[in-house]
């Protein structure tokens, strides 16, 4: 049977295309092929050759099939709900940095750019905490702007907030820094 004949029989069976499973996924906050196999199963009474077809689908997308809105929506899925509204409100801060700047999602973290160089990076972890990943180079780390260690090669620093409130100016002041310093 070939993958499309798969998602033919998915359809015909439950009336949902591959995009209607994304967003239901999406808003059950289901991110990992295992936990997709097992709720297409039970919710949808899926074989696990027909389940595996839909995660593969929803965990490896073709380029350019997923929005932007809906790299957002998984990255702010589930118990990292309430990172969203910050997260909102610090990326339309850092939109003003310039007309250069870039916000681009991926499927663990959102990539803060000036053209095509990384300037930080942000990441909901499991809705206790929203680390800021910042290429500060030559700055020492002092106070909440700790060194990045091994949590992430790509940069240089690390600011974690477990309280949105703690997203705040002095984190936009050390991703200007980060701006003004990528060119």
């Amino acid at each position: 049977m070939s993958f499309q004949a798969y998602l033919d029989n998915i359809q015909a069976k439950t009336g949902k295309t591959p995009d209607d499973f994304r967003e239901l996924a999406g808003r059950k906050g289901l991110v990992k092929a295992g936990e997709i196999v097992a709720w297409l199963k039970q919710e949808f009474e899926l074989g696990h050759g027909h389940a595996m077809a839909i995660a593969h689908l929803l965990v490896h997308p073709a380029p350019g099939s997923v929005s932007r809105e809906d790299k957002l929506g998984a990255l702010f899925a589930g118990n990292k709900a309430r990172w969203r509204k910050p997260y909102d409100a610090l990326a339309a801060k850092i939109a003003k940095f310039g007309s250069d700047v870039e916000i681009s999602p991926n499927q663990t973290y959102i990539n803060l750019l000036r053209g095509k160089k990384k300037l930080a990076i942000l990441q909901a972890s499991a809705g206790e905490r929203f680390d800021v990943g910042i290429k500060l180079k030559g700055f020492a780390p002092s106070g909440r702007l700790e060194a990045a260690g091994s949590w992430n090669a790509m940069v240089t620093h690390r600011v974690r907030n477990e309280n949105p409130d703690e997203i705040d100016a002095e984190v936009v002041a050390w991703l200007k820094c980060a701006y003004d310093a990528t060119s």
